[in-house]
């Protein structure tokens, strides 16, 4: 329930993100975007924050997840 509050209270726009290939066997960059971003494990997904930082990690790791406007 709190989750729900700050989400709502925070107001800015998410980005609904899903790790679609493992982070094992790439690049260390590419793993630690991902890690940084919350993606664990394969078919995970989780909301991020839209800001220009973020947006930087997911172009890098496009070929490795599933993007979608939240």
């Amino acid at each position: 329930m709190a989750k729900a509050k700050a989400k709502a209270k925070d107001g800015g726009k998410q980005i609904r993100l899903t790790l679609l290939r493992s982070r094992f066997g790439r690049t260390p960059g590419h793993a630690q975007c991902a890690q940084g971003l919350g993606l664990r494990n394969r078919h995970q997904t989780v909301e991020v924050k839209d800001t220009p930082e973020n947006r930087g990690m997911i172009e890098k790791i496009r070929y490795m997840l599933q993007v979608e406007e939240a």
